[in-house]
């Protein structure tokens, strides 16, 4: 018989004859046309397969056939299986009779109505499943399924089996089809198979699949379908779930993100359960490290399981609350589905020719303990993103000004007000909301993180609500001494910190535009800018801000955001120090292999007191601000132990993690012997200065650091400079509060002698020096003073780098730097 027969378009005949060719699986009859066994056309198993088979069985089953053939020498585990070809889907239409039909179906299709699309789709899903196979398709597909049997089973009895569509368009660089067609899972029996198959091939016909083709400009006929057969993982007995070879909001391409449920994978890809999430950070992955820098836990209230009821061969049942609270994943199995997951990233970026991150599917099998690889296909979404462009933020009508006061970052919020005076109110306040309150202290950080504005009758740009609100990117004014009664709950408003020194809250929701820079024409200067940063939730986007690294990591930020609980009151040590030791190696990670300076825990007494169990470990004091807080608390019996969680959390980042680039600060360090006994502590927790590269530098923030910084040279690395407090104590007074706040400012000529000495003094000593406190981010030409100093880096809110950057440069340029 002729192939051409009952093909009609020129194309298919085109397509046919490559496959022909490709398989060599011809014969050329004397009338010069090719006869062959049809049966070879419509079935080609996983073994035959790679991903240049696309146009004959679709983008999952051609990326399967891929690494069955080429990555499970490598180690990767794929359940074998076949493909019924596009050929076996074009000749099933025109066999049964219905592909015109389905044409006459589709003749007045209009997919802004609603009514006419979901009628036009059940016509044509009905006409499809109601068509017979031809026999020698359905004897190629039965015997096909009996192979698989057999290789799984002696006697070749029935085996599970997974049914997959696969759109012989998918995942094309302008188009991704993936999800959009059926997949079965838990089918058995020949019958059940041939019913599979049938259903995939009718969901190449959904409203999502019909209306999707109609927006991409895709005919209907010119894609075909692919069926993927392929043996079941057990993971109803066990787990499954998602991974990506890049994170998947931020695009950070070093991480490989993984989630993972109990029971099959489904509900995952369906969005129907919470799960488990981990991140494996991939360069010190793959020179032997263990480096999983955060693993939270799902609440996976539902699993997918076999069923045996009625005709449904899966079913959802509840998750025990043990389970529920449970990871889904040992620390093992986490690094091996992250080592496939690089393996595989790797060679299809080496097919490619470029960087081209993974999406993957796995699921372990709870008979055998062992994980697989069920699907993968290349990322399209994150991976194309444009991170090469920063947002400033513009007002551009103004209105009636509820009230003043300092504003913090340069960006623009509105919302709904909440006014909260009291910690114990905040279970109030709802997600995009505006704070009002008094002024904020850890305890707040929980709907902070939410708000999508603040605004504080009190403090100043270094109080608490200053600080977290810039790493989180949210606009704040600050020291508004009564917003909190002339700013009304449920009142709309609009906060604006694009309008200089001076924050206005605005009665009403005003328009703003977000206009964009081009990173990619910022110049680099020869002083190193650094940023402050201490939320491991927003770093993967900050790394993408032009830096030389991080010259300030707030610990005491990472230790509200992941433990949560004073360090002395935690019961269960060992899950502490691994969460504290995931939010450092998060930060160290998005900034590998740059800098990463670490300050230690810097909470006074009265921050310290409000954590959980606090209040029974920490003293009261008139003035915490100049109290017990940094070094001397670390070699103190009242906290030494609490040090010691923080020892060891850093040194599992550098030696488990092989986050080297950490290096860690030692902050208000009165005199020298307070810094020996700090270091002296550290070493009894594995912490040696000089070990394996660790660098120990000091906050320069008390005049007696500026005075005697020959000798605080012979013990440290380094110099990091804190503005902040080096000016509350030059000047002598108390930088929260907002009544001497008009005469806090780090210009003052005592600040820049004193910053002037100790950067002469640093180089003299050859010393690194950097600063970190506010005055750069907030003052451009304190920035150039700086530099002309001579000072190694300037360490800068996220939100002011790019503007600063320039400043430095000009100033470097007319220095002739």
């Amino acid at each position: 018989m002729l192939l051409s027969n009952g093909l009609g378009k020129r194309g298919e005949i085109f397509f046919l004859s490559q496959f022909i060719l490709k398989y060599f699986k011809i014969q050329i009859c004397c009338f010069g046309g090719i006869v062959m066994d049809k049966s070879k056309m419509f079935i080609l198993w996983f073994d035959q397969l790679n991903n240049d088979d696309v146009p004959y069985v679709g983008g999952k089953n051609a990326s399967l056939g891929e690494m069955y053939v080429n990555l499970t020498s490598k180690g990767i585990k794929v359940p074998n299986g076949f493909a019924l070809t596009a050929y076996a889907y074009r000749y099933f239409l025109e066999k049964a009779g219905i592909k015109e039909k389905i044409k006459q179906i589709l003749s007045d299709l209009n997919t802004h109505d609603m009514q006419n699309l979901s009628e036009r789709g059940q016509k044509v899903r009905d006409t499809i499943l109601r068509a017979e196979f031809p026999e020698e398709l359905k004897t190629t597909i039965l015997s096909a399924y009996r192979d698989l049997c057999g290789a799984y089973d002696r006697e070749r009895r029935d085996v599970d089996v997974a049914v997959r569509s696969s759109a012989t368009a998918e995942d094309l660089p302008d188009a991704s089809f993936a999800g959009q067609q059926e997949t079965y899972l838990n089918v058995k029996g020949d019958f059940q198979v041939l019913e599979a198959v049938k259903k995939c091939i009718a969901s190449l016909f959904t409203n999502r699949a019909i209306s999707y083709r109609v927006d991409k400009g895709f005919d209907h006929f010119n894609i075909a379908l692919s069926v993927g057969v392929q043996k079941m993982v057990r993971s109803d007995k066990a787990c499954s779930g998602v991974m990506f070879s890049i994170d998947t909001e931020s695009g950070f391409k070093d991480v490989v993100f993984i989630t993972g449920s109990w029971g099959l994978g489904e509900n995952i890809v369906q969005g129907a359960v919470n799960p488990d999430e981990y991140y494996v950070f991939k360069p010190t992955l793959k020179q032997g490290y263990k480096p999983i820098i955060s693993k939270k836990i799902g609440s996976k209230e539902i699993k997918m399981v076999y069923s045996t009821e009625g005709n449904k061969p899966t079913k959802n049942i509840p998750v025990p609350e043990s389970d529920r609270n449970k990871f889904v994943l040992n620390d093992e199995e986490i690094l091996t589905l992250a080592k496939w997951a690089c393996i595989i990233e790797d060679h299809y970026s080496w097919k490619a020719g470029h960087f081209k991150p993974m999406d993957m599917e796995w699921a372990k099998d709870g008979e055998t303990g062992e994980l697989f690889i069920v699907q993968a296909r290349p990322e399209t979404v994150v991976s194309r993103k444009n991170r090469n462009v920063l947002e400033t933020y513009v007002i551009k009508q103004k209105g009636n000004i509820l009230v003043k006061g300092k504003s913090v970052g340069e960006r623009i919020g509105s919302g709904e007000a909440n006014v909260i005076k009291n910690v114990h109110d905040i279970g109030k306040f709802r997600k995009g909301q505006v704070l009002v309150t008094e002024m904020t202290d850890p305890d707040w950080e929980p709907i902070m993180k939410i708000a999508s504005a603040i605004v504080t009758n009190r403090g100043g740009r270094t109080c608490h609500a200053a600080i977290i609100s810039r790493e989180l990117g949210i606009p704040c004014v600050v020291g508004t001494i009564d917003g909190t009664e002339k700013i009304k709950t449920g009142q709309k408003i609009t906060v604006s910190c694009a309008e200089g020194d001076i924050g206005n809250v605005y009665e009403g929701i005003l328009p703003f535009e977000i206009q964009k820079i081009d990173l990619q024409n910022m110049p680099r200067t020869k002083t190193k800018i650094m940023m402050n940063c201490g939320n491991p939730e927003e770093v993967f986007d900050l790394s993408f801000i032009p830096n030389d690294g991080v010259g300030l990591a707030r610990e005491e930020f990472i230790i509200m955001s992941y433990i949560k609980a004073h360090p002395l009151a935690l019961l269960n040590y060992h899950i502490q120090l691994d969460k504290l030791a995931q939010g450092v190696g998060m930060i160290a990670a998005a900034f590998y292999p740059k800098d990463v300076i670490l300050r230690f825990s810097d909470f006074k007494t009265n921050e310290y007191a409000n954590l959980i169990g606090g209040k029974a470990y920490e003293p009261k004091e008139d003035n915490p601000m100049i109290g017990w807080r940094g070094a001397s608390r670390y070699y103190s019996p009242g906290y030494k132990d609490g040090f010691a969680l923080e020892c060891q959390a850093i040194l599992k980042v550098r030696n488990e993690y092989g986050l080297t680039n950490l290096k860690v600060m030692v902050p208000f360090c009165r005199t020298v012997e307070e810094g020996k006994k700090v270091l002296a502590e550290m070493e009894k927790h594995g912490l040696r200065k000089g070990e394996n590269g660790l660098q120990v530098y000091v906050m320069c923030e008390i005049p007696s650091n500026v005075i005697l910084s020959d000798q605080f040279s012979e013990i440290f690395d380094g110099f990091s400079i804190g503005s902040n407090d080096l000016t509350q104590l030059a000047l002598g007074l108390d930088r929260d509060s907002e009544i001497v706040a008009h005469i806090y400012d780090e210009r003052n000529e005592a600040v820049k002698r004193l910053l002037k000495k100790v950067i002469a003094d640093a180089k003299q000593y050859h010393r690194k020096i950097g600063i970190c406190g506010q005055a750069p981010s907030d003052y451009p030409e304190f920035a150039q003073f700086l530099v002309e100093c001579g000072i190694d880096s300037i360490s800068l809110n996220p939100d002011t780098v790019i503007k600063t950057t320039l400043k430095i440069k000009e100033t470097e340029e007319k220095l002739g730097v």
